[in-house]
């Protein structure tokens, strides 16, 4: 975190920030203010930066907390070179966040009441998995795989090389960490079936209908309710109450993330 931190604050710095070659420093203070509504993420990077360059931050929102237009988030005090050098880098951080949970937020109040869990995805921008996840967290989702050594997840690209599943799940069982899970994405309702039957600890319905999926949540709370079923594919906030009212386990969602629009802070210097 603090090396993601500082590389973000030296990409904006660059050689040096030129307005400190002009006035000496004073001690200086700004507000951060909401100029729309969101969630709040961002705090812990935010604090990471404070510590490493002498900011000091009172926070009147934290992460998670909603807010509203017009609200004070947080006060930045420091000398005025310090605090302007950060400004932007505080503040982007605080945006990227902040704009991911609010969306996430949208989804998972809808998904919620009908105990479907909403996960985010691996469609995140290069280099900003752990902060982007970190945002979906804030929103109240739940992470699904960091990376391809959490969990054996077979798509249809994984199985159009395997002739034979039953061979390959039994070799993964042995090659595999004993914890991890195996996750197999299917596309039709025999699909399903069949790798429910092959041992899968998790299957994924993608781009099914709500009609479809709610046909596999019904065929496995009868014969396998151990499994666990995701749905994905293009769910969208006009769509996700449709899935989730199939009683399927978990939602998850690219979107989240890469749909994401950027709500509206400020910093206002005292």
């Amino acid at each position: 975190m603090k090396k993601f931190v500082l590389e973000t604050l030296a990409e904006d710095v660059g050689r040096g920030d030129l307005y400190a070659l002009v006035f000496e420093a004073q001690a200086a203070s700004a507000n951060i203010v909401a100029k729309s509504d969101g969630v709040l993420a961002g705090e812990k990077y935010c604090d990471v930066l404070a510590k490493a360059e002498g900011l000091v931050i009172t926070w009147h929102k934290h992460d998670s907390d909603t807010f509203s237009k017009g609200d004070l988030l947080a006060v930045v005090e420091s000398d005025s070179h310090t605090l302007l050098k950060c400004e932007r880098t505080l503040l982007n951080m605080l945006l990227h966040a902040s704009s991911i949970a609010t969306l996430t937020r949208k989804f998972v109040d809808i998904a919620a009441p009908y105990g479907t869990r909403l996960l985010d995805t691996r469609k995140t921008r290069p280099m900003l998995r752990i902060f982007e996840k970190y945002a979906t967290r804030c929103g109240g989702a739940v992470n699904h795989r960091m990376g391809l050594d959490d969990c054996l997840m077979l798509k249809d690209t994984h199985l159009k090389t395997i002739d034979d599943l039953s061979a390959f799940m039994a070799k993964a069982r042995q090659a595999i960490p004993f914890t991890s899970k195996i996750e197999i994405e299917a596309e039709t309702f025999e699909q399903a079936k069949n790798f429910m039957a092959a041992g899968a600890d998790i299957v994924m319905c993608d781009n099914m209908t709500p009609e479809q999926l709610a046909e596999v949540v019904a065929y496995k709370k009868e014969y396998y309710p151990g499994i666990l079923l995701e749905a994905s594919g293009n769910i969208s906030l006009e769509t996700i109450e449709a899935y989730a009212k199939t009683g399927v386990d978990a939602i998850s969602s690219g979107s989240l993330i890469h749909q994401a629009n950027w709500i509206d802070l400020s910093m206002k210097v005292n």
